[in-house]
């Protein structure tokens, strides 16, 4: 009897379509004849692209702008109208600075002729820059540029000194707004944020030209922190931990420059509030941690070391070191907030 591995193997019988309808012919034996396989054609996509299509335009954009952009103001009946729509258009397209704003001081410089126009100007771009929680930044550098290139300099000021001067109208009632209602805190601490973008933004050139920043942006930026640590309420003190990641590293160093120990004087009164104060845990947990960057020179690697040496695992203040977020619904948010560090690493392990 022979076993199993002596027998030929049985032919397989090959896959074949069904015969059509009109396929009489007799069927041929399979061991005989070996069926040849059936090719079937992929279907052809056809593109309904064509190079005769309209332009693409993201949702966001405003072909309606652009046009009438191009053409200079001559669409618009008055300055307010012309300068709103670019700051809008700022806001929406943050990315179109570089390229669009010569042409706007340009148009600015042949419309801003008076004293009104140039205060009509200013208070344009304070309330966008404070109303708009992620104007502040591109408001303070639209402030520096303007700062450098208007050419109007009337009797009762230059762009810079009118807006430094529209700025003070509001740092002059800083006490009643820290202690004020919601809607006039939520509004202080626009204010207050902007003042911190505009004193890392607004660079002043000397007589030998050299470029620094404004001493009494400084001056102003400490006066802001006392009046929020002494109304240690919840929103004061994130208004304050954010101000102080902004600009405590430059803070720091602008005061040491000068001999002074004006950042130990701040970070003692942050360690007071945490042991007095009646604010939230979650608030004293954000302020230990800005008192812990600030023990780490800010976050910042020394000159020494790498930058990849940076990480989530050996460097606590990593995270510390995010810029500030908005939500959908523009309430802007940190590393340092409550309940957003998943977030954030959900958004570090992505890259």
């Amino acid at each position: 009897m022979s076993d199993g591995f002596d027998r030929a193997p049985e032919q397989t019988r090959p896959l074949r379509a069904p015969p059509s309808s009109q396929d009489n012919s007799p069927q041929q034996n399979s061991e005989s004849t070996m069926a040849k396989p059936q090719v079937v054609a992929a279907p052809v996509l056809m593109s309904k692209l064509s190079v005769n299509a309209p332009e693409f335009y993201p949702s966001s954009y405003s072909s309606n702008y652009t046009e009438s952009y191009e053409d200079g103001c001559e669409d618009y009946p008055t300055l307010s109208e012309y300068v709103q729509d670019f700051l809008n258009h700022l806001t929406e397209q943050p990315g179109s600075f570089e390229t669009e704003i010569e042409q706007f001081a340009e148009t600015l410089n042949g419309w801003v002729t008076t004293d009104d126009a140039l205060q009509e100007l200013v208070e344009l771009i304070y309330q966008q820059a404070t109303s708009i929680p992620n104007f502040s930044y591109m408001g303070a550098r639209l402030c520096n540029y303007l700062s450098h290139h208007l050419t109007i300099s009337p009797q009762s000021g230059n762009f810079r000194q009118l807006l430094l001067q529209r700025c003070r109208t509001e740092y002059e009632v800083k006490d009643q707004a820290a202690k004020g209602d919601e809607v006039t805190r939520k509004r202080f601490h626009a204010f207050v944020l902007f003042l911190g973008e505009l004193y890392l933004n607004l660079e002043i050139k000397g007589t030998n030209g050299q470029v620094t920043r404004a001493d009494i942006l400084q001056v102003g930026l400490r006066e802001l922190l006392n009046a929020l640590f002494s109304n240690p309420m919840d929103d004061n003190l994130i208004c304050a931990v954010k101000l102080l990641k902004l600009t405590g590293s430059v803070l720091e160093d602008a005061w040491k420059e000068k001999g002074k120990t004006d950042m130990e004087e701040v970070i003692q009164r942050i360690e007071n509030v945490v042991l007095d104060a009646n604010c939230s845990r979650d608030v004293k947990q954000m302020l230990l941690k800005l008192v812990e960057l600030r023990s780490s020179n800010w976050g910042r690697v020394h000159a020494t070391s790498t930058y990849r040496e940076a990480t989530p695992e050996n460097d606590p203040n990593y995270f510390m070191n995010e810029p500030t977020f908005y939500t959908s619904d523009g309430v802007p948010f940190t590393a340092a907030d409550p309940d957003t560090w998943m977030i954030l690493m959900m958004r570090w392990t992505q890259r």
